[in-house]
């Protein structure tokens, strides 16, 4: 038995030589350590994508011996979907609830097929990737959908095309052997599968600041070892970039009417394996995907150690693997709460990419994605927005089955009894999601009922703002402005200290016991300024309240 030594067990990546040595592990140990890093990186979150697929083409110049995607031109009834038919479906998930839109498409078939040139000059495009642009393009105006490419291999000057109007882009490197591209192997006649091109795709995506989704499939006749070395390459050009989103294990099926029909399929205890070391190879902060309509085993799936379940549809088929249902979402959520996780659901572009968004978003897409995240970078469930009176409070979600997290009831055990809180068991608390919440409200009433009793204040009192000049430009403020401003948001105004101290007349006269003074940062106050405006209100009315400034 191999151990993985004490660095690597606190985190630290693993080293490619003791990369191998996993070849040696158990199964027990492998998925112990991988589960362990996939909650020190995430917690109890499992992620997915509501999105929906939009199959541009299903033409491609490739011939995997495993796809019933891609079709000749005979089989289909159109080279690519219209436009009407690409809004028809993006709409339909739009109105489901969807966030985004996934293209999936083969690999240039204009470059194979006559059919697809005819078509794409007749609507007046050059290439696949120019029509895909302009489809991802219309998507994003009509629906507000946010596109993800997966078009193949493309060089640098089409990836810089295609950023401008997608969140991220996606291509499988499958697997670095180059066994599997010769004749008898699965990638004979697919230019296209060549492991030096995809890989050459995925680094100039780095270059050019793409988030990027990529992954190996297993069982197509590939060893662990090669497994292995696929996982290795790709932590490469992560590490040099940091670009890599997400890595998908994906199992082969086998399908009809295909030379791979009658292959085995990898078992359930080799995807289990195979996750596990991708999660060890790549450390905790990885996301790992496994597509949960691929498997029947969610509860292993999460025990192997993935944080994520991929791109799920209530709309479309998966259009790769239509044999292959999609689970309804709230069966995936009922089997996530059983596994003591709490499913989350995300944007095509993963949180820490959409929070860094000047370096990895186009300009266009960055007030897009942003009005669809919340805090944590995850999908905003609800429209609520605090300032609106005319919205009602949603119902907080409660997935039925969700096991409660000890370490979260200890916290809140403590705080019950006053004791005082550490940085990490605080931030504990503000990641709590799903039933968590109520938990956590539950305590708070708890304390409260300590502290205060039943009694509930409030203050009857008056804002008064005495000027909303600043010489400071928060990017966040709606009020402050400069002395020349006076097109936007009215005119700048500094009031007086009899003006000041007139307004809490008023209002001591309507029943206020304290006044609310805020302005903004006045280039020319000094401290003798903000002592006016006291003396100003506390001269007449010794027992008004002053809450007061937020002076620099």
């Amino acid at each position: 038995m191999t151990y993985l030594n004490a660095d690597t067990l606190q985190g630290a990546p693993i080293s490619a030589a003791d990369a191998f040595d996993l070849l040696n592990m158990t199964d027990d140990d492998l998925l112990a350590r991988a589960s362990q890093l996939r909650d020190q990186g995430h917690g109890r979150l499992i992620s997915y994508s509501r999105k929906v697929f939009i199959p541009l083409t299903e033409l491609c110049r490739d011939v995997c011996h495993y796809c019933t995607f891609a079709k000749a031109p005979r089989k289909i009834e159109a080279p690519f979907l219209s436009a009407d038919q690409v809004l028809e479906i993006a709409r339909a998930g739009q109105a489901a609830g969807c966030k985004e839109a996934l293209f999936t498409l083969g690999d240039k078939p204009e470059l194979r097929y006559a059919v697809a040139r005819e078509a794409l000059a007749e609507m007046g495009y050059a290439t696949t990737l120019d029509y895909l642009r302009a489809m991802a393009e219309l998507v994003l105006k009509e629906t507000g959908l946010l596109p993800h490419l997966n078009p193949g291999v493309m060089t640098a000057d089409e990836m810089t095309t295609l950023r401008e109007v997608s969140v991220s882009m996606g291509i499988m490197l499958e697997t670095v052997s180059p066994r599997l591209g010769e004749r008898g192997g699965c990638h004979f006649g697919s230019p296209d599968k060549d492991p030096g091109v995809r890989l050459k795709t995925i680094e100039q995506a780095g270059e050019l600041n793409i988030p990027f989704t990529s992954g190996i499939l297993i069982g197509i006749g590939e060893t662990r070892a090669e497994r292995i070395e696929s996982l290795l390459a790709l932590r490469d050009l992560h590490d040099k970039h940091g670009h890599i989103q997400e890595i998908i294990i994906q199992n082969f099926r086998a399908k009809p009417n295909t030379k791979m029909a009658n292959a085995p399929e990898p078992d359930l205890q080799d995807l289990h394996w195979t996750i596990a070391v991708a999660r060890i190879i790549f450390g905790a902060d990885m996301s790992i995907q496994a597509p949960p309509n691929l498997s029947n085993g969610g509860e292993g799936l999460i025990a192997a150690g993935i944080n994520d379940w991929g791109g799920v549809s209530p709309v479309t088929p998966d259009h790769v693997n239509p044999e292959a249902p999609w689970p309804h979402l709230d069966t995936l959520a009922a089997d996530t709460a059983q596994c003591g996780k709490i499913l989350v659901e995300r944007l095509g572009v993963y949180p820490v990419y959409a929070h860094q968004n000047v370096h990895w978003l186009d300009k266009s897409l960055r007030k897009p994605v942003l009005d669809l995240i919340d805090a944590d970078g995850l999908a905003r469930m609800d429209p609520w927005a605090p300032g609106d009176a005319s919205q009602e409070l949603p119902e907080l979600p409660t997935t039925p089955g969700l096991i409660g997290d000890i370490g979260l009831s200890r916290i809140l055990a403590r705080a019950e009894m006053g004791a005082d809180l550490s940085e990490a068991e605080v931030c504990r608390m503000f990641a709590a999601r799903d039933g968590e919440v109520h938990e956590v409200m539950q305590a708070a009433d708890e304390v409260r009922k300590q502290v205060v009793g039943e009694t509930v204040s409030y203050v009857v009192t008056r804002n008064i703002n005495y000027t909303n000049i600043c010489h400071y430009k928060c990017k966040f403020c709606a009020f402050s402005k400069g002395k020349t401003h006076e097109d936007l948001r009215g005119k700048p105004y500094n009031l007086g200290t009899d003006i000041v101290a007139a307004r809490a007349h008023e209002a001591w006269n309507r029943g206020a016991v304290e006044v609310c003074l805020q302005g903004g940062i006045h280039p020319e106050y000094t401290g003798q300024t903000y002592l006016d405006i006291l003396a100003a209100i506390k001269t007449d009315l010794p027992d008004m309240h002053v809450h007061a400034f937020s002076p620099l």
